[in-house]
């Protein structure tokens, strides 16, 4: 009686150790599948880090083009300023912009001056509407340099403005608004690369 329960003992305790066994080798198998074989574990922070990396190019940008379409409104209020007084009073421009040759300052050169700051208040405003519209876009950033070159000859090659702050400001104005729409202008390109490669 002895002798057989001691063979059942050895037995029992045989099946144990290969239950063991087995259950080793089955989470090293579970583990061969991903630590194992070289990659970590994905965690909850691990993919919420991944997520933000993904999304804050496309969240700046997004930024960067609001603040973009706030300037252009503003500047576009402003020039609608700037058209009224034209057509009220062309002592406006003889005052404030012109002031090294005020005598060529009549009522005709007012209102032509009035309708072309109209004309590129609109568009700007179009433009912060339809910031996507390449078309708008790059007629937007034309009525800038535009503006930048009209002050720049007057002052250095007509001389009939100085560099008083009434013309300071719109050469501030024109030059900001010149580099902001060249870096938005980069946003827009890599907005539509993205794109295309989704379509793709």
């Amino acid at each position: 009686m002895r002798l057989a329960g001691a063979v059942h003992t050895s037995r029992g305790a045989r099946m144990e150790r290969r239950a063991v066994a087995n259950r080793s080798a089955g989470r090293w198998r579970g583990r061969g599948s991903g630590a194992a074989a070289g990659a970590p574990p994905v965690t909850s922070g691990d993919s919420s880090w991944a997520w933000r990396a993904l999304f804050e190019p496309a969240g700046r940008m997004s930024r960067f083009l609001n603040v973009l379409r706030s300037w252009l409104v503003m500047v576009s209020v402003i020039a609608a300023g700037n058209t009224l007084q034209s057509f009220r009073d062309h002592g406006f421009l003889s005052e404030k912009l012109y002031t090294a040759s005020p005598g060529l300052v009549n009522g005709l050169q007012a209102r032509t001056f009035g309708v072309w700051t109209l004309l590129s208040s609109v568009i700007r405003c179009l433009c912060a509407i339809d910031i996507r519209n390449r078309t708008l876009y790059h007629i937007t950033l034309f009525t800038f340099f535009l503006a930048l070159a009209h002050f720049l000859s007057e002052v250095f090659i007509y001389h009939t403005a100085a560099l008083t702050i009434g013309v300071m400001a719109p050469l501030m104005v024109a030059s900001f608004s010149i580099l902001g729409m060249l870096i938005g202008l980069q946003y827009l390109e890599v907005e539509a690369l993205s794109q295309n490669k989704k379509k793709n």
